[in-house]
């Protein structure tokens, strides 16, 4: 079952959810299930069978009430969340960041997440513009997959971990790179240097990975294409160190989690592939290391950012992220 949002001028904020056929083409409005995303989540264990019954008439055709799913007219999935978490999944992309400054890994990364709450008072859809007020902030996309879960009480384990995992979707958590040093300096996180971040047209639940989803991790190549060229396809399911149960153990372990929770997996990456890069600031360690000198500039204003994600056969899984880069002036 794969689930949107689109623009509703009623509900502005938080849109109407709607079901998506598999192939992206055609939808349905859910209003007399669930308005929008959060309240399909808040009541899911009652509303998702409605929905898959939705689903299913869709792909039969035998609905009535549809109609085209124009990315032109879409939200996030979940317009605003409750809580918004990202972690750094893939020890080697950090490892491969400190090494290019010179710093050694500590071990403890290896066994303990890294993880930061993210804004999530409002996210962009994704084809809305990156909006950035200068190019010397260090402009970067992130590449991820996120989940949605329901509600996690506290303390929850690994092994109870998995049931709560109730959508898959990607991510872009643009990142100004730039702003980045001052922040952590401060040993205080993230925000400044964390702007709004988009994801995926759809949400999907589990099942529609079929094989490629191993309960805690999608094994799918995620692409990520600027202007045209190619920076990464790294396999989402390769030296993920962290899955996502684990993530949830962490996030969940001094306080409970509410419906709706978005947890991102970080950066995904490749240990040592070509192909295994899904930021900027990877290519630039790579650089770094191999050429002592980065060479590949941030994104500059007008850059296009696509990432998506293709099935076995092919077929887009959650649709394309594709975000432009756009100056804004403030006041």
């Amino acid at each position: 079952m794969k689930l949107a949002t689109i623009v509703d001028n009623i509900n502005s904020r938080d849109g109407q959810l709607v079901v998506v056929s598999r192939d992206l083409k055609t939808a349905v409005k859910t209003t007399e299930i669930a308005k929008t995303m959060q309240e399909a989540i808040d009541n899911w264990n009652v509303v998702e069978p409605q929905l898959r019954k939705v689903a299913e008439d869709l792909e039969k055709g035998v609905l009535e009430n549809t109609f085209g799913f124009s990315t032109a007219h879409i939200m996030s999935p979940i317009p605003r969340a409750y809580h918004w978490v990202d972690g750094s999944a893939y020890v080697t992309h950090v490892e491969l960041v400190r090494k290019a400054r010179g710093a050694e890994l500590p071990a403890s990364f290896w066994a303990d997440p890294l993880v930061y709450m993210g804004a999530s008072d409002a996210f962009i859809g994704p084809n809305d513009d990156i909006l950035v007020e200068n190019e010397e902030w260090g402009i970067d996309f992130e590449a991820e997959v996120a989940v949605i879960t329901d509600d996690i009480p506290a303390g929850t384990k690994t092994e109870q971990a998995q049931k709560h995992i109730k959508l898959v979707m990607l991510v872009n958590d643009v990142t100004l790179r730039n702003l980045i040093p001052n922040e952590l300096g401060k040993q205080f996180g993230f925000y400044q240097s964390k702007p709004w971040t988009s994801f995926s047209p759809v949400a999907v639940t589990p099942d529609e990975l079929g094989a490629s989803w191993d309960g805690t991790k999608v094994h799918l190549p995620l692409t990520s294409t600027l202007n045209e060229t190619k920076i990464g396809s790294p396999n989402a399911g390769i030296d993920m160190t962290f899955d996502f149960a684990r993530l949830i153990e962490h996030v969940s372990k001094t306080r409970s989690l509410t419906a709706g929770t978005i947890i991102g997996s970080g950066t995904v990456a490749n240990n040592g592939s070509p192909d295994g890069s899904s930021c900027l600031a990877e290519v630039r360690c790579l650089e770094t290391i191999q050429n002592g000198a980065p060479e590949t500039p941030y994104m500059k204003f007008g850059d296009t950012i696509e990432i998506e994600m293709l099935d076995q056969e092919g077929n887009s899984v959650f649709g394309k992220i594709k975000q432009k880069v756009v100056q804004y002036f403030p006041g």
